[in-house]
């Protein structure tokens, strides 16, 4: 028992002493995004992971998970992670804001880090994907919607600098295939449209069931409880982020996707979801791990949604030891080639 609560205070000492740098990051648009590098601030592209972070959720609730990453990775390494839009220090959404944009923002934060690893979480794992798809030629994104975006990319974001070395996704937020039902979106717009922003949030709980008890609970009486949140941090974060919440969600859920079109995604891509989480998320990476060539599939046994931002040790070191293997069909946990 000494020897393991040992262990653990040991593991937080060396998370508290992870060094971050804090800078900002100009897009093509002539927006901001606000980067924070974590571990070795020095670390060459192929020993940094970028990390995507998913709606509701600014990069600062990702530091716990971003400071145990870079200690499991080691001295060598670092781990970034920057604000989307419309959260923390980033720009706020424009009113051209999609999927696109999205792209843009990624692939701008690729070039200021250099970092040739990708990990995406919920929605930000639907934003990773979907980039991707784009830098190998075979997405119908576009940067001519993005102003300054065919400057800064041209034509198409085709770029084959910018495919990941290794790329990882957690509970990734799309619609393969009807895999999730995104019918209640149109609650939420029209919630958040009317200021209701807690009957907003109802829905989002309610059709997301990212926590299975709060969403069988009647849509009313969770939105009743939602407004008592107001005064505490949880409430005040996700009525502050709701505009930007329902931007990116309905630019990644609207439309159904279908797995074949991410066909081209590298080989050794990780589609991973937790065992606890909503069936959906753990229908859509096996639906995309079928189509793409050389992927794997990892459950995560008794791991929730959450598990990420909450900075889960058997999530930190199943999602270390991908980036750190030397071959990309290496795996651990419950997994399938």
């Amino acid at each position: 028992m000494r020897k393991s609560l040992n262990t653990v205070f040991r593991r937080l000492s060396d998370v508290r002493r992870i060094p971050v740098v804090e800078r900002d990051v100009v897009t093509p648009d002539g927006g901001v995004l606000a980067l924070a590098s974590y571990g070795n601030a020095h670390a060459d592209g192929n020993h940094r992971v970028l990390v995507v972070g998913g709606a509701f959720i600014t990069a600062l609730i990702y530091r716990p998970f971003a400071q145990s990453l870079a200690v499991r990775l080691g001295k060598e390494w670092g781990v970034d992670v920057y604000d989307r839009r419309g959260r923390g220090g980033s720009t706020e959404q424009p009113s051209y804001y999609n999927l696109d944009l999205e792209i843009s923002d990624l692939a701008t934060m690729m070039r200021a880090t250099g970092a040739r690893n990708l990990f995406g979480h919920s929605l930000g794992g639907s934003v990773v994907l979907n980039a991707v798809q784009s830098f190998t030629g075979h997405g119908t994104a576009s940067p001519k919607t993005v102003p300054g975006g065919k400057a800064a990319f041209g034509d198409s974001f085709e770029d084959p600098t910018l495919i990941p070395a290794k790329l990882a996704v957690y509970d990734a937020a799309l619609n393969i295939d009807g895999s999730l039902d995104a019918g209640w979106l149109t609650q939420v717009q029209s919630a958040a449209a009317d200021g209701k922003w807690h009957h907003a949030i109802a829905h989002v709980q309610r059709g997301m069931k990212t926590l299975p008890t709060l969403s069988k609970v009647p849509e009313p009486i969770l939105a009743a409880l939602v407004l008592l949140t107001r005064p505490t941090p949880f409430g005040k974060r996700v009525k502050t982020l709701l505009p930007t919440g329902v931007g990116e969600l309905s630019a990644a859920l609207t439309e159904e996707d279908h797995a074949e079109d991410f066909a081209s995604l590298p080989e050794g891509t990780r589609f991973m979801a937790g065992s606890l989480s909503p069936e959906y998320f753990r229908v859509t990476a096996q639906r995309l791990h079928a189509v793409v060539s050389g992927s794997t599939y990892e459950e995560s046994p008794k791991l929730w949604h959450g598990a990420v931002p909450a900075a889960m040790k058997e999530l930190i070191d199943d999602i270390a030891e991908y980036f750190t293997a030397q071959s990309t069909g290496q795996s651990t946990g419950q997994s399938t080639e």
